[in-house]
């Protein structure tokens, strides 16, 4: 039941962190490094996996963006959404490579809904960004542990 407890609960900060509710997981994935709790390889995998289908949640908003975005609980902001559009337009899809930044990272996923990018496109550019994310973190922990 602990394993399921380790890996249920990253996944789950992992998934909630890459919608716009403000969650980090990099403080859960980093505490189980260094706790030395789960297997650092399936710990990466299972991060990498919840963040991205996380950010697949965020590019469905972003297809019906019109109609979200006057809702309370949208908090990408009006200008943080306008700031991810124009620079998504000017760089195109390799933005969504920093679909882990914090503020912008958001912003670009759901502009990528609107903007209809390819889903497959999508989402193995976010998995990229955000498995170097998290492969950084647990590598600092272990690091930090030697």
């Amino acid at each position: 039941m602990a394993v399921l407890a380790i890996y249920g609960g990253l996944f789950i900060s992992a998934f909630l962190a890459a919608t716009v509710l403000p969650v980090s997981s990099e403080v859960v994935l980093a505490g189980l490094i260094v706790s030395g709790r789960g297997e650092p390889a399936l710990l990466f995998t299972v991060a990498t996996i919840g963040n991205t289908l996380g950010s697949v949640v965020n590019w469905i908003l972003g297809r019906g963006i019109d109609s979200l975005r006057t809702r309370r609980w949208f908090r990408v902001t009006p200008e943080r959404y306008e700031q991810a559009s124009r620079t998504f337009r000017r760089f195109g899809e390799w933005t969504l490579l920093f679909a882990w930044l914090p503020v912008v990272g958001d912003a670009f996923t759901i502009a990528a809904g609107a903007a209809r990018v390819n889903l497959g496109v999508f989402v193995a550019l976010v998995a990229l960004g955000k498995a170097a994310r998290y492969a950084v973190i647990i590598a600092g922990g272990l690091w930090a542990l030697a």
